[in-house]
């Protein structure tokens, strides 16, 4: 890890928008959502007497996108015992009636702490210096679906790489983030991934040059055109990935144990998923 190597975001010629927010029917009874799309979570807004979470609208191993980035912009009230950043399953809870580090309790969840600590499987490594207390910070997290790795980013800066063998994970992977401090928030910005195709290519084109997405309809499109258009924020919109739990896991019952994660044996010979980057030569940002 290196504190001095600046992270920016990617270039809309890189990677184009992804449309996503949190979910209304995915998260705490403490959590509060707001804006336009939901992006912005409020957690707690009288009293916290334990842990908060919600997971955002849509999985990020779809499609044939294989890297995503997100932010997340943190207020100024960042204290409490934890507020965490991630990917989790939809087996990972929402709620905790105690304060606790969710994302990553279990296997189900792959986070990090405003303390610098790093949780999956209910195991917790040191990745970074701890976040300092009552000051905004902006988060960036970027995840690469063929090489399985999770990197987070603070404030424009790049922390390395935090975990590893996320290709192997059948079950979707959702965005996750989690507190147990009251009234704090988490707003989702600069959402991208990669192209799925040159079609997806072209169809951003068209929406780039569109004051807003509204004027789809002024183009007198063919109506499966203009559908295609507008996909992507309709799903937002709707939260159309409702499928069952159930569903979701049967999907994943033949493939999950056929080949196990490639972690890293560490000291006391116990395996565990943490990859850390103690590299100063990190790239700034993945090369995509």
């Amino acid at each position: 890890m290196s504190g001095s190597d600046s992270c920016q975001p990617p270039l809309a010629a890189v990677m184009c928008r992804d449309v996503w927010g949190w979910h209304k029917g995915h998260k705490s009874h403490e959590v509060r959502l707001f804006g336009d799309r939901q992006l912005t979570a409020h957690f707690h807004p009288n009293w916290s007497n334990g842990t908060a979470g919600v997971r955002g609208t849509q999985p990020l191993n779809r499609g044939s996108a294989s890297k995503f980035y997100w932010e997340i912009k943190v207020t100024d009230r960042i204290f409490g015992t934890s507020m965490m950043f991630g990917l989790a399953t939809k087996r990972c809870r929402l709620h905790a009636e105690s304060f606790v580090n969710m994302i990553g309790e279990d296997d189900q969840g792959w986070g990090l702490s405003h303390k610098g600590l790093l949780w999956h499987n209910g195991q917790w490594v040191t990745f970074t210096k701890p976040f300092p207390e009552n000051m905004a910070t902006v988060i960036g997290l970027s995840l690469d679906t063929v090489q399985g790795t999770l990197t987070y980013y603070k404030d424009g800066v790049c922390l390395g790489v935090a975990f590893t063998g996320l290709n192997h994970i059948k079950r979707k992977l959702y965005p996750m983030v989690c507190s147990t401090a009251a009234k704090t928030e988490m707003t989702i910005s600069n959402q991208r991934r990669d192209y799925y195709d040159l079609q997806d290519r072209c169809r951003n084109v068209i929406l780039s040059n569109l004051p807003n997405m509204q004027d789809v309809h002024k183009l007198q499109l063919p109506i499966l055109l203009e559908r295609y258009l507008l996909q992507d924020y309709q799903l937002d919109t709707e939260s159309s990935d409702d499928e069952s739990d159930q569903s979701d896991d049967e999907m994943d019952s033949s493939t999950t144990t056929s080949k196990p994660l490639p972690y890293t044996n560490i000291a006391n010979g116990v395996c565990n998923p943490f990859h850390r980057t103690a590299n100063p030569e990190v790239p700034p940002f993945p090369q995509f």
